[in-house]
């Protein structure tokens, strides 16, 4: 209620800039463009909220919910097992392989920059093919890349495999987020918690059990291989859901112009969520990268530290599964930005101030300021009315959070390099935490991106049509000026 008034307030004012209401140029000159324009977000705006309400009974194309929902669970599990099972059994890779130190680094890096770029072009596949036929080949890329990887014993093939990999799993990043919009707009924190509880799980299970695998099986290849049999599960549904593209009604008044993913960046809510989501996925990154020899170095040995690593995502799986739901009943997210933040800061001061002391506790507390990722993919949904709009503001918001997450691990290690010690390294994700907070409590007002661009776009067909009060009034100085305009 609050944002329809603010959004009358908003028009009345663009209304005054054309003429006083009541005046005699408001009541005899003929309507402009500009009326129209301001007219028509008016209207546009005034149906906002029966459009939420309409979106409760999507049209499904026939599909029950259980399915639907089943394979956005499975897919979820699958978009993270080649990065956290890779990680568990890299030393064994690099040695296989005859993988570089450089090209370790790479693969490391490379996750981040994948979800980066494969995640903007996801919004554009989506638009062409329809979202359940991207979603069913971004699986089989999965499928594909983690079986080649793993069939053929080369380096630049276990690369560009991976790579294959990753672009499925960006697509899927992006695409869920509008997916459950589109098929569960009265359900978005449920399903929400759904998927993002799975896509946990699919973080925790491989970081635990590829090692474990490969040990009883003989070697990281069936390890790593596993993961490609798990996706390959999760790609039937898929293919069931793909045969027909099926089409989602657009809510009322929304537009069908096809417009770029960066059109989104015109919202400074937008920008909001990928700022947030960009400094949190940086904060989860660089402990992820850098936490277990942080705890050596403070004198604990390596298997605990691998243990208190993996306290991180365990303790994100109740959070996936809180999180989303709280979310989408509250008013507005603040105070869920405030936790986590405040979780973030009383852990980052712990590891300055007794690191091995206190271990768990600040691996616990860590890892309930990662709840900030359920968090903002529940918050992608919320401020988007449509599923167009929401695929588009999910790649940019992940495009330009995982670009700006990929200078964590960078930074964490140069400044270690540079100090000799991880004080000056830990001080600034603590400082980090300010921005990350201050962006989140934005994007956490109750507040649309389609209004903002509805806005925005008003105010650029006000600016781009001539004023024609102002021509009138300037030939009327100018014969004036002559000396000779009455007489």
């Amino acid at each position: 209620m609050s944002s329809t008034c603010e959004s009358a307030g908003s028009s009345a004012s663009s209304r005054s800039l054309v003429a006083p209401a009541g005046s005699a140029a408001e009541s005899h000159r003929s309507p402009t463009y500009s009326d129209v324009a301001v007219a028509t977000l008016d209207a546009e705006r005034a149906t906002a909220q029966p459009t939420v309400a309409a979106q409760s009974a999507p049209a499904r194309g026939g599909w029950p919910a259980w399915l639907l929902l089943a394979a956005v669970v499975l897919l979820a599990f699958n978009l993270r097992p080649a990065v956290s099972g890779l990680g568990a059994v890299l030393d064994e890779v690099s040695a296989d392989l005859g993988v570089s130190a450089l090209v370790a680094g790479v693969l490391t890096t490379l996750p981040v920059l994948s979800f980066a770029a494969f995640g903007a072009m996801a919004p554009g596949w989506s638009r062409r093919f329809g979202a359940r036929r991207v979603l069913a080949a971004a699986l089989l890329a999965v499928v594909a890349g983690q079986l080649v990887r793993v069939l053929v014993p080369s380096v630049p093939v276990f690369l560009l495999a991976t790579t294959v990999a990753l672009a499925g799993m960006a697509a899927g990043n992006v695409l869920v987020p509008a997916f459950v919009k589109a098929y569960f707009p009265g359900r978005v924190g449920l399903a929400t918690a759904a998927y993002t509880t799975s896509m946990a799980v699919g973080t925790t299970l491989p970081a635990a059990l590829t090692v474990p695998i490969a040990q009883a099986f003989g070697g990281w290849r069936f390890g790593l291989g596993a993961w490609a049999v798990a996706a390959g599960v999760a790609l039937l549904p898929w293919l069931v859901l793909a045969r027909r593209r099926g089409v989602v009604a657009r809510p009322a008044g929304s537009s069908n112009r096809h417009e770029s993913l960066w059109s989104v960046g015109r919202s400074p809510l937008a920008w909001s969520l990928a700022g947030y989501f960009g400094l949190q996925s940086l904060q989860a990154y660089a402990a992820f990268g850098w936490l277990p020899q942080i705890f050596r170095d403070a004198g604990v040995d390596a298997a605990h530290a691998g243990l208190l690593l993996a306290i991180l995502p365990l303790v994100g799986v109740p959070l996936s599964l809180l999180f989303p739901s709280l979310a989408a009943r509250l008013p507005d997210q603040r105070p869920l930005v405030w936790a986590c933040g405040g979780a973030y800061v009383v852990g980052y001061v712990g590891l300055l101030l007794a690191p091995a002391s206190g271990a768990v506790a600040w691996a616990i507390l860590l890892g309930l300021g990662g709840g900030a990722f359920p968090l903002t993919l529940t918050m992608i949904g919320l401020r988007s009315r449509s599923h167009d709009l929401t695929a588009r503001l999910s790649g940019f918001t992940q495009s330009v959070g995982y670009l700006l997450a990929a200078c964590g691990p960078l930074a964490m290690g140069a400044l270690f390099d540079v100090t000799g010690g991880w004080t000056v390294p830990i001080g600034l994700l603590l400082v980090l935490v300010v921005p990350q907070v201050a962006t989140g409590l934005m994007a956490a007002r109750p507040r649309y991106v389609d209004d903002e661009l509805a806005a925005a776009d008003a105010a650029q067909h006000l600016s781009a049509e001539p004023n024609p009060t102002d021509d009138r009034a300037g030939e009327r100085a100018d014969v004036d000026g002559s000396g000779h305009s009455r007489g």
